[in-house]
């Protein structure tokens, strides 16, 4: 019976032993993780003043380019207009000394 006791009383002291070597293991395996997200936290703080730098410039490439944009429909209108105006202007400068004679 003292064999037996024996055995199981090592047979329990290995298994605590396992047990106490696989806490030991899940724990550095958690810090080792922990560590790991930290770097990656920061490495992506790191990027942060670059990713904002990127945004910031497709913003003002986009913004040139609908300035742009504007700039050369107000061109083409205004070219419209100044056309039209001229077509329309001895119309106007008959009209005009149609009125003038009528005043008379």
């Amino acid at each position: 019976m003292d064999d037996t006791l024996k055995r199981l009383l090592e047979a329990e002291m290995r298994a605590e032993g396992l047990a106490q070597q696989a806490e030991e293991e899940a724990e550095r395996l958690v810090q080792a993780a922990v560590a790991e997200a930290k770097a990656q936290e920061e490495r992506f703080r790191a990027r942060i003043p670059d990713l904002h730098k990127g945004y910031i410039q497709k913003s003002e490439e986009r913004a040139e380019q609908t300035i742009a944009e504007l700039k050369r429909r107000y061109d083409e209108r205004h070219i419209q207009l100044r056309n039209m105006a001229e077509e329309r202007e001895e119309d106007a400068l008959v009209a005009a000394f149609d009125l003038l004679l009528a005043a008379d």
